[in-house]
């Protein structure tokens, strides 16, 4: 009997999380354990991964030009998926007007969050680390990133002996890496089982609050965040890539609902690097400056959820935005999705931001925290999927033949 493809088992472990959460939630520390361990190896391959497939992408690109159009390239696609994305959301925040009449008295308590928020500010000047070992500590990826570009770039620039010698070092150490994470792929069903069922039991009591209180304003986030992820990306993937988007869909396949259970990209990284590069035929010099860079910086679901969040607070509290006011809600809500770290609820500190900015209450960030979770698992497969159209787009800019 031919083995089931790694897609029908993330599925069927998808349909069993959710029977069990049901139906077992009492005993559901059975099985949380599974979550726990594979998030914990898929966190733990983050930061090697990131630095060695950096370090190795730059040092192969052999130049300055080179590294500077492929950068530029990359940051534009970025901030213009990004950009599409967010006027998406406007669109349909403001036809549907979900927060219109919803009940205040749903707000929960956001202490947490509100301390956990940082200013743009603040997180641009943390891209330069004091100590790059404390950064490797914390899982700083900005920071890393940048020590990686800067690294690998002066690596072009010394001997001839010496910059083989690094260059194949670090070569060596990717490809280690993309064998420890497929190995740590193999359990993922196992791992999804034990995290959707976490969350299905977790909000097994709120689920009829869900569907009333927030059924608007969950409907127009999926609405936009479907808009996005089916028509404007594979759009753009058709028009200036030209490549099939249903055959890239069926390579990302994997990914994307792994990237929807875990609610992280940088935790799907290692899957989204192995399937664009060996599923879409994007070179291992593409795939590891575009992937890592966009698992950090390119976040279209989270771009838009933010700005749907804002308008839909200022909606339920009374508040009349401006024109003035919304761009500066679409202007934040890019630059608040650039420094949103790649974890679970990140999207949601960021929000905080954005309210300051126009000067809503934060307390608003308890109306939305209830369906936060479910949210940011169909924001984050839209990060990713973007991510891969990313990585297909400037691939095919620099002319290489892939296989969608």
């Amino acid at each position: 009997m031919r083995k089931l493809e790694l897609h029908w088992q993330i599925l069927i472990a998808l349909i069993f999380s959710v029977l069990y959460g049901v139906y077992l939630s009492e005993y559901i520390g059975w099985v949380s354990w599974l979550g726990a361990i594979f998030m914990k190896a898929l966190k733990m391959i983050i930061v090697p991964l990131v630095l060695t497939s950096i370090i190795s992408g730059v040092a192969n690109l052999g130049n300055a030009e080179n590294l500077g159009r492929l950068g530029l390239k990359t940051i534009t696609y970025y901030l213009s998926t990004s950009l599409l994305a967010i006027f998406t959301g406007l669109f349909f925040v403001n036809m549907i007007k979900p927060g219109i009449g919803v009940d205040i008295g749903l707000a929960r308590n956001i202490e947490e969050i509100e301390s956990t928020s940082s200013s743009f500010k603040e997180t641009l000047m943390d891209i330069i680390p004091e100590n790059i070992f404390e950064a490797f500590a914390r899982g700083e990826m900005l920071s890393i990133i940048f020590f990686a570009i800067l690294f690998g770039y002066f690596i072009t620039r010394i001997s001839q002996k010496d910059q083989q010698m690094l260059t194949s070092f670090f070569n060596s150490t990717f490809e280690v890496m993309m064998k420890l994470t497929m190995f740590i792929i193999k359990f993922t069903p196992f791992g999804i089982f034990g995290i959707v069922a976490s969350v299905i039991a977790e909000n097994l009591n709120n689920l009829q609050e869900l569907a009333s209180g927030m059924g608007r304003y969950m409907i127009t986030v999926i609405l936009a965040l479907a808009v996005h992820f089916f028509f404007t990306l594979p759009i753009l993937l058709k028009l200036i890539a030209k490549a099939n988007p249903f055959k890239h869909f069926r390579v990302m396949r994997s990914t994307l609902l792994t990237a929807f259970s875990t609610s992280s990209s940088g935790a799907t990284l290692s899957l989204t690097m192995e399937s664009v590069e060996h599923g879409a035929g994007v070179s291992s010099k593409i795939t590891s400056f575009t992937l890592p860079l966009g698992a950090t910086v390119n976040m279209d679901g989270t771009a838009l959820y933010e700005c749907v969040a804002a308008i839909f607070i200022a909606q339920a509290y009374g508040y009349d935005l401006s024109f003035l006011d919304q761009g500066i809600i679409v202007v934040t809500s890019l630059l608040a999705s650039i420094g949103a770290a790649s974890i679970p609820m990140a999207g949601l500190v960021m929000i905080t931001i954005i309210l300051s900015a126009v000067g809503l209450p934060l307390d608003g960030v308890g109306l939305i925290l209830a369906v936060d979770r479910v949210l940011d698992m169909l924001r984050t497969a839209t990060n990713v999927w973007s991510d891969s159209c990313g990585a297909v787009t400037v691939a095919k800019s620099e002319g290489e033949t892939l296989k969608v």
